[in-house]
């Protein structure tokens, strides 16, 4: 009778122990909000787009630089533009339970269900640089990025007042169903609605410079009359500038270039008068994001939206930035 009274307690002691283990390991998906790593670090899984341009690897290196500073434990992937490769990256975060997913969404759509995953596992979602289309909100805590739609109206604004004549234009879009690629188009539109500027030609160049200048070279052949280029981001913009050279053609002056973005080879060519004007986009969000995901491991309330601040720039004005120009 002892011995199986010994036995019994033997094993509700053991069946205690194993549920202080199993409650100790930082299961998010049954024990609240995430806590950590054992040692207390902050563990983020960011999915990257990609490295299409010289903006997204001034972003990458931001991201990793400020999550080294912040002492906290990044998981790194690069979903080489492809929309599955960042599910399948967000679903490998979710099972490795980190504390906070970050990602920049390669197209807005098609999110919901993966987000959901991550919702039900209490793992906190922040969206860097780019939005997704989603009625639900609650899918992810806020968006740290760019206005695009500004960008795109800064870039019409400015064009209206400098066009001198000016009348047909060619778009180099960025990815088909990115964000930043609807928002600038759809702002750069409502900017020159109602004057003689028209888009006689628009493309997708998918933000790199090689796609840039195919789009360009094509454009070159197909479109009689061509006064400015209006490319989504630097890298697209600087593809044009080589296929305008190619077909005998002065870039700045035969054709005018706007473009988006404003890392440094950009803001050579600007400074140089082979582009006319640049609108900015800031790659360097590390800092604030990692700020944000302190706070909302931690259970604070953030805003839905943090907008980055950024300027633009003319030829002028790039010669007197590019020597401080980090990016």
């Amino acid at each position: 009778m002892l011995k199986k009274i010994t036995t019994a307690a033997a094993a509700v002691l053991l069946a205690a122990l194993t549920a202080c283990g199993s409650g100790g390991s930082g299961d998010a998906g049954s024990t609240g909000a995430p806590k950590g790593n054992d040692d207390g670090k902050i563990t983020m899984g960011f999915a990257q787009v990609g490295a299409e341009s010289g903006w997204r690897t001034a972003n990458t290196k931001s991201v990793q630089e400020e999550a080294a500073a912040a002492g906290i434990d990044l998981k790194f992937s690069d979903a080489q533009q492809k929309q599955e490769n960042q599910i399948k990256a967000i679903r490998s975060y979710i099972q490795q339970k980190v504390d906070v997913i970050a990602f920049s969404p390669v197209v807005e759509t098609g999110w919901d269900a993966v987000l959901l995953e991550a919702k039900r596992a209490n793992i906190p979602v922040i969206l860097t640089d780019r939005a997704v289309d989603s009625d639900d909100t609650s899918l992810y805590k806020t968006f740290l990025g760019s206005d695009f739609v500004e960008e795109g109206k800064k870039a019409g604004e400015w064009l209206k007042t400098n066009a001198a004549g000016a009348k047909n234009v060619v778009e180099l879009q960025g990815t088909t169903g990115a964000a930043p690629a609807i928002d600038r188009k759809k702002g750069f539109e409502d900017a020159i609605a109602g004057t003689d500027l028209k888009i006689v030609a628009t493309q997708t160049g998918d933000f790199t410079r090689s796609g840039g200048k195919q789009v360009m070279e094509a454009f070159l052949k197909s479109v009689p009359q061509i006064d400015v280029v209006y490319a989504h981001n630097d890298d697209m913009g600087l593809g044009a500038i080589e296929a305008i050279k190619a077909a005998g053609k002065v870039p700045g002056k035969d054709i005018k270039i706007i473009t988006v973005d404003a890392v440094k080879d950009g803001m050579t060519a600007l400074a140089a008068g082979e582009i006319n004007f640049i609108v900015e986009c800031n790659p360097l969000l590390g800092k604030q994001l990692m700020e944000l995901a302190k706070k909302v491991v931690a259970g604070e309330e953030v805003p839905p939206r943090v907008v980055t601040e950024e300027g633009t720039f003319t030829v002028e004005q790039a010669k007197t930035e590019l020597p401080n120009r980090k990016y």
